[in-house]
C-alpha cells in the first residue's frame, strides 16, 4: 500500500511511524516461504536448538545481507510503494538504497535486550545535521507477527528523545525505558524511523517465539560520508539474478548507471549485456549507440 502522507508527517513530529498492512498478502506469503531457504523454520529450530548454535554467538548472528537466493525477498527491497515513500520523505527521486539486511531471531538463542541508541554511528562518518536536506530513511518490514512477547523494537518518541544530546550515540542501561513505545504489528507492517531516533532491541518474553524482518534504508545520492554497504562487494549469482529482474529505476537505487548516463556507449552496452545475461539493454541503448 502507498504510505499515507499522514505517516510521513508523523516521522517529522515523532521520528518514526508504523504502517500496518504495508505488504499485500501475495508478496508477504512468498517472502515468508523464501525465508526458510536459509533460516531454520521455527518448528525445526525449537525442536533442536543445539543444532543451530550459530544463532547464539551474538545478537546479530541472524543477519543476512542482500542479495538473497529468492526474488520473492530481493523484490521487497525495491517495492514501489517503499521507494515512493523514500522519495517523498527524502525530497528527491535520485535515491541511493544503501543497506538491505534480513534479520532472524529465535527466543532463547541469546539475550537480545539492548540499551537505547541511535543508528547514525554506522550510517555516517559524522552525525545527522538537523537542518540538512540530506535525510536518511531507515525501515523494518516485519515478516512475522510481532507482539509484546516477540522482542519488539522499542523506540523513544522525539518529544522525549530530542533533548538528549546526539553524542554519545547510546544511553546507559535502563535510560528512557519509561518513555519507549513498542513497535508491534502483523506480518507485513512497515516501521520507518530516522537515524537520530533513540531505539533498542528487546528480548523475547515467551518461549518458542521467533521474529523475522527485512531492514531497508534509503538516502539522497551524493554525500561521501554516509552509507553502509559497498554493493560491488555483494556481487554473486544471486546479485546477477536480482539485477536482471529489476527495472532500470530499481537498479539505479544500487548505483547502476541510469539510461542516458554518459557511461553507456557501444562497448559498455555489449559487455554489460554479456555480464548480466538476460538483461534488457534497450533502455540504455537509446542514447548509448
Amino acid at each position: 500500500m502507498r504510505v499515507p502522507d499522514s505517516n510521513l508527517q508523523e516521522i517529522e513530529s515523532q521520528g518514526f511511524t508504523i504502517v500496518e498492512d504495508f505488504l499485500d498478502a501475495e508478496a508477504l506469503g512468498a517472502a515468508q516461504e523464501a525465508l526458510f531457504e536459509f533460516f531454520p523454520r521455527p518448528s525445526d529450530y525449537f525442536a533442536a536448538p543445539d543444532a543451530y548454535e550459530s544463532f547464539s554467538r551474538s545478537q546479530f548472528s541472524g543477519l543476512r545481507l542482500f542479495p538473497y537466493p529468492s526474488w520473492a525477498l530481493n523484490r521487497l527491497a525495491v517495492t514501489p510503494d517503499l521507494v515512493d515513500a523514500a522519495e517523498r520523505f527524502c525530497g528527491t527521486t535520485d535515491l541511493s538504497l544503501y543497506k538491505v539486511e534480513l534479520w532472524a531471531k529465535y527466543a532463547g538463542a541469546i539475550d537480545y535486550d539492548q540499551v537505547h541508541h541511535r543508528d547514525y554511528g554506522n550510517h555516517t562518518l559524522v552525525v545527522p545535521q538537523s537542518a540538512s536536506s540530506h535525510r536518511q530513511m531507515t525501515t523494518f518490514i516485519l515478516l512475522s507477527d510481532v507482539t509484546e512477547t516477540d522482542g519488539p523494537t522499542k523506540v523513544v518518541p522525539q518529544k522525549y528523545g530530542k533533548a538528549v544530546p546526539l553524542v554519545p550515540s547510546q544511553l546507559q542501561k535502563g535510560e528512557m525505558f519509561d518513555k519507549e513505545v513498542s513497535v508491534m504489528g502483523k506480518a507485513g507492517t512497515l516501521f520507518i524511523y530516522t537515524t537520530d531516533v533513540l531505539h533498542r532491541g528487546s528480548n523475547f518474553t515467551a518461549p518458542g517465539r521467533s521474529r523475522f524482518a527485512l531492514l531497508v534504508d534509503f538516502e539522497p545520492r551524493g554525500l561521501a560520508w554516509t552509507g553502509k554497504m559497498a554493493w560491488p562487494d555483494r556481487v554473486s549469482p544471486h546479485w546477477n539474478d536480482a539485477m536482471v529482474r529489476m527495472t532500470p529505476k530499481e537498479r539505479s537505487l544500487f548505483g547502476f548507471p541510469k539510461p542516458g548516463d554518459s557511461y553507456w556507449d557501444a562497448q559498455t552496452l555489449r559487455d554489460v549485456g554479456l555480464r548480466y545475461a538476460g538483461m534488457d539493454m534497450t533502455p540504455y541503448r537509446a542514447v548509448g549507440e
